[in-house]
């Protein structure tokens, strides 16, 4: 099975230049079409659809006006290489255009993350197993 995850976007174009900018993705080529861009592996597929795909969809109904914020139901985390390249996503995000919405952190589980918002606000995360040297899991909350 390969995973093909996609999002619905204001700026199609935009979006796929900003993952690729922090991924440093290569262009699924054969997916290109005038409402679609994706970024692929060999494992996924990470599309990037225009407005025009709700319609197709059959989900005209849902299409969020332009300046509505759209919420959080659904993000996407990206396994990286390390805690090294967990810090590179973040800082090309931010230069890219995104937002870190919480700084790179060690997780209960053991993983380097952070959690980040793209131009268009939608949330998602880097993530590595493994954390950077000297750093420790924290207690899991018992709240």
């Amino acid at each position: 099975m390969k995973l093909w995850f996609n999002l619905l976007c204001r700026d199609m174009q935009a979006q796929f230049d900003f993952y690729r900018a922090v991924l440093g993705l290569p262009e699924a080529k054969a997916s290109r079409s005038p409402i679609y861009r994706a970024l692929e592996t060999p494992d996924f597929q990470f599309g990037f659809n225009a407005a025009p795909a709700y319609g197709l969809l059959g989900l005209a109904d849902r299409q969020p006006a332009a300046d509505e914020r759209v919420p959080v139901v659904a993000y996407a985390t990206l396994m990286l290489d390390g805690p090294g390249a967990v810090d590179a996503a973040v800082q090309a995000a931010q230069h890219a255009g995104g937002r870190v919405v919480k700084a790179p952190y060690a997780t209960y589980y053991g993983q380097w993350q952070a959690v980040l918002a793209d131009p268009e606000d939608n949330i998602f995360r880097v993530s590595s197993i493994g954390l950077p040297a000297g750093i420790q899991a924290p207690a899991l909350p018992q709240d």
